[in-house]
């Protein structure tokens, strides 16, 4: 416990009830091995559920696939990560257009990107041209984000609107890449989301519920305890057996 709850606890009973509350170990170790496993990092959740003692959720394979795809796109190699998708699944793709768009857009900015230091825009203007010129018309959303992303090819990179340095910046391929991990987990019949996410929203739905209805004692602050403040940011420090 840090010393900032341990001064909080003192003043608010909230604090030491929630200090007595004895959570089961295995509990927590599965959902620590949902989240590497949904999130997909196949080594780390085949050594946590050795360690752990726990039987894996999801077949190592299956996670290496959608951890190599991830890999690509965070790399920005979104043309690997396309081919990579479609032999994993191609109905994916040919199902849901809107993450179609979402990579070959990706894919343009990564051209735009090479294109600067060379001046060449030529493949840029082509991509553009023949991939993402006869999706955008289908939807004005599609129409917005291509003009956006064709501004790439006029301003200096150096002084961009924010909106437009955003499509430079790793959260793109991040967000991209959750996309495309989802959808290869919901194509599997999978969870979308790890199971500790829900548990987040449901705990902030639960104190804005007793905040706004009840007269219940609550500290102003209530933090996750997700800080770190007293664990070792290594590996041995997720294992709780």
């Amino acid at each position: 416990m840090s010393s900032t709850t341990a001064t909080l606890s003192a003043k608010n009973p909230f604090f030491r009830q929630v200090e007595e509350v004895k959570t089961n170990k295995s509990d927590i170790n599965a959902l620590i091995l949902d989240y590497l496993t949904i999130a997909g990092y196949p080594n780390a959740a085949a050594k946590f559920s050795t360690e752990a003692n726990l039987s894996p959720q999801q077949p190592s394979t299956s996670i290496q696939s959608r951890q190599q795809i991830q890999t690509f796109i965070h790399r920005g190699d979104i043309e690997s990560a396309i081919h990579a998708l479609n032999d994993l699944d191609p109905s994916i793709l040919d199902k849901d257009e809107s993450l179609h768009f979402a990579l070959l857009r990706l894919q343009l900015v990564e051209l735009i990107r090479k294109s600067r230091p060379s001046g060449d825009i030529e493949p840029a203007l082509e991509f553009a041209q023949t991939q993402l010129g006869p999706k955008a018309p289908r939807t004005p959303q599609f129409l917005e984000d291509l003009e956006k992303t064709m501004s790439l090819l006029v301003f200096d990179h150096d002084s961009l609107d924010p909106s437009l340095a955003a499509l430079l910046q790793p959260g793109l391929r991040r967000e991209v890449a959750d996309q495309v991990n989802k959808a290869i987990l919901e194509s599997q019949r999978q969870r979308r989301d790890a199971a500790i996410r829900h548990l987040v929203q449901m705990r902030a739905w639960s104190e804005e519920v007793v905040r706004k209805g009840t007269k219940k004692d609550l500290p102003a602050r209530i933090d996750l305890g997700l800080d770190g403040d007293d664990v070792e940011n290594n590996y041995e420090s997720m294992i709780t057996t």
